[in-house]
């Protein structure tokens, strides 16, 4: 059945549903009882309204030549289906496509043997975009869930070096109070972007690009182009120094454990080392993310294995060679001792030279904060989630959680199973009046070598089996690395997709199935190596710092704008967030990046100022609805409702001119003599009066509405 609504200009098709009838050949009935879409035509195509669904006449009759099991047997082929029908048939005949979501049918057949669309399915009249990505992209139906593609890749990018080589160092130096501040500080710092994070994710469809899409699509342009390159920038130099910190790693143990070394047993082999590790995992990354996501699992295991051995050896007797390096067991009096702050000079450590005269409470939240960085990494791969509104927040929140308990895991156990300073020569020394440990001769001139505060092998020497904690350290590294050569190049990818910076369109190219940045690869991969040719990155080390808490504080200000700009479209799924709470977190990042390092922190402003600059001088015409649009609106309405109560003054005068030019166009003399006197400075309107006969039918609706009011009201 068919309901025509007739116009001199077109005909209006309303339809309900598409039904498949139980007989040899296909039949399309409409139904108009309650409409869901309409679709309008012109006469001329009314005739051929059956062929607008197919390409040609043959696909058509060959759509009609199937009987049932053969039809649900075409619809259920995606690969044949595309090939056979064109998108614009999509339209009509996806309702009867069983949906790729939902397990049930997503049609029925009725008491009279029809087969009728159900009403809880995707119907492809509404938004043929959404419902062809639903149906069709293979990159959502294959992606990851929120356990493997989130939880588990966020866990190993903030699992790194850190874990092992210097929770116990920040122990002996803050001191265990001091220590779980800086647990809790950063906790804080995490949770509060997270949540505004989540918050953005929730709002919408999230793609490709990870932190950059989300401030982009929330503050414009200008905001996501600038941070997303330093983003990019920031994940590639710190996959290079995560390589060189295993390199550094390597080369000790075969320096140290075998008397080997390639050259010189110094920088060069840690050149050659880093940039082989760069290598091998960009070639592993190359086969794919799901070979990658297989890798990471073993990593995964292989750090459980890590923590689950250094938890036992703890309890595990203690040698002599334990003894002599300050291992003591667990015992009181070593917390005791550890619970307050001592900090001191700190020469040759594991990843440099640090010789800083005083090392604060800030600069031990400096080094451990790096590692909470990891926490994008889940929405980094936003593009291979199979829905990334869903699993962000929940993978993210997990992460945070778990990693954060494991940080203050070994920092707790640490400060219990360890003294600050050891000779490496002599036992410990134990005063059972005091029930406290005698502080060695070699603590007194600086010259101490071993102990929570000397040496960053102690959790080395705690595990039950040593090796397996040094495979700890290489698969901490090694997950920290991979995250950041997968999550950086997907960035990159997204920003040169948008086309906010010329020259780096062509990066935006996928390959595959999965639409891998290929292109993006080999350009991440080439300045992670031409970084490691320096060898030395520990003054980078503040600036990448720096570049992820901007992240992070942008992250937090996009949240709060959305919000106070009260845009109807900002609705996110995720409600456990505030406005002042984002605020608060974007200040504080702020704080925290001046207090690390003040000139790094203005170096970070001040790139991120020239690249804003440039986008919003420099962009193409981009609406994506941002709350920078929403506030400017806000504002404007603001202001003149302001200035509607303001009475005029002489001083303030600005003529208003309505200046009934008909069409401009027929009088532009009187155009530009009302120019002449407004020039710029004050509001001019050209109005063109167009006469217009109301039609019979919109007068009796209006009459009958107006009779409704006068019956309702009076």
């Amino acid at each position: 059945m068919t309901a025509k609504l007739k116009n001199p200009a077109t005909t209006t098709i309303i339809t309900d549903n598409l039904v498949k009838n139980n007989s040899e050949n296909f039949e399309t009935e409409i139904q108009a009882k309650k409409p869901r879409f309409s679709l309008e035509y012109n006469t001329k195509e009314e005739e051929n309204l059956n062929n607008i669904c197919f390409d040609n006449k043959q696909q058509q009759q060959k759509f009609y030549s199937l009987n049932d099991n053969e039809l649900k047997k075409e619809i259920n082929n995606q690969n044949s289906f595309e090939k056979t029908f064109s998108q614009a048939k999509t339209k009509f005949l996806g309702s009867l496509i069983r949906s790729k979501t939902n397990g049930d049918n997503e049609y029925f057949k009725d008491g009279g043997g029809t087969f009728r669309q159900r009403k809880d399915t995707i119907n492809p009249c509404d938004d043929p975009e959404i419902f062809r990505e639903k149906l069709f992209d293979n990159e959502r139906e294959g992606g990851f869930g929120w356990i493997r593609g989130v939880l588990i890749r966020c866990i190993l990018c903030i699992f790194g070096a850190t874990l092992f080589l210097r929770m116990s160092w920040i122990v002996g130096q803050a001191g265990l109070i001091l220590g779980i501040f800086v647990i809790i500080l950063s906790f804080i710092v995490v949770i509060i972007t997270a949540i505004s994070m989540s918050a953005i994710a929730t709002n919408g469809e999230v793609k490709s690009g990870g932190c950059y899409y989300l401030i982009s699509r929330s503050l414009g342009p200008e905001f996501g182009g600038s941070i997303g390159l330093i983003l990019y920038v920031a994940n590639t130099v710190n996959a290079s120094m995560n390589c060189v910190g295993l390199a550094e790693a390597c080369v000790e143990v075969l320096k140290n454990s075998f008397n080997f070394s390639l050259i010189d047993g110094g920088i060069n082999d840690v050149r050659i080392y880093a940039s082989l590790i760069c290598l091998i995992l960009q070639l592993i990354i190359f086969v794919g993310t799901e070979f990658e996501n297989r890798m990471q699992l073993a990593l995964l295991g292989t750090i459980c294995l890590t923590l689950i051995s250094h938890l036992i050896g703890t309890f595990l007797p203690l040698n002599e060679y334990q003894l002599k390096r300050g291992i003591v067991g667990y015992s009181l009096a070593a917390l005791f001792d550890n619970l307050g702050p001592e900090f001191r000079n700190v020469p040759d450590a594991i990843y440099g030279s640090f010789n800083w005269a005083s090392i604060g409470i800030i600069h031990m939240f400096g080094i451990y904060f790096p590692a909470m960085t990891g926490i994008m990494a889940g929405a980094n791969m936003s593009g291979d989630l199979r829905d990334p509104s869903k699993s962000i927040p929940k993978g993210t929140f997990c992460a945070i959680g778990i990693t954060t308990l494991a940080y203050g895991w070994c920092m707790v156990i640490t400060a219990l199973t360890t003294v600050r300073d050891a000779t490496g020569n002599s036992l410990p020394e134990y005063d059972k009046h005091l029930n406290r440990f005698i502080p060695p001769e070699c603590r007194l001139n600086d010259t101490c070598h071993f102990g929570l505060a000397n040496d960053y092998q102690v959790m080395t020497l705690q595990g039950a089996w040593e090796p397996l904690i040094f495979v700890g350290v290489f698969a901490t590294s090694l997950s920290s690395v991979s995250g950041c050569l997968i999550g950086a190049p997907r960035i990159f990818q997204a920003l040169c997709g948008d086309k906010l910076f010329p020259f780096i369109h062509p990066f935006a190219k996928g390959n595959g199935k999965n639409n891998d940045p290929f292109r993006a690869y080999f350009l991440t991969l080439l300045i992670a190596l031409s970084v490691i040719m320096i060898g030395e990155l520990n003054p980078i080390a503040d600036l990448i710092s720096n570049f992820f808490l901007a992240a992070f504080a942008i992250t937090n200000f996009a949240c709060f704008d959305a919000s106070i700009a009260k845009s109807p479209g900002f609705r996110p799924g995720f409600r456990f967030y505030n406005k002042w709470l984002s605020l608060f977190g974007s200040i504080l990042c702020v704080c925290i990046m001046f207090m690390l390092n003040w000139l790094t922190s203005l170096v970070t402003f001040f790139v991120f100022f020239l690249l804003f600059v440039f986008i919003k001088y420099n962009k193409s015409h981009i609406n994506w609805g941002t709350s920078t649009d929403a506030n400017r609106y806000r504002r404007a309405l603001n202001s003149l409702l302001k200035i509607s109560r303001t009475e005029d003054h002489v001083k303030n005068y600005r003529p208003q001119l309505l200046v009934l030019t008909g069409n401009p166009v027929a009088r532009q003399a009187l155009v530009d003599f009302a120019y002449c006197i407004s020039n710029g400075r004050s509001l001019l309107l050209c109005g063109h009066v167009t006469p217009h006969q109301s039609s019979v039918q919109a007068t009796d609706l209006i009459r009958k509405l107006n009779n409704r009011l006068e019956n309702i009201f009076f």
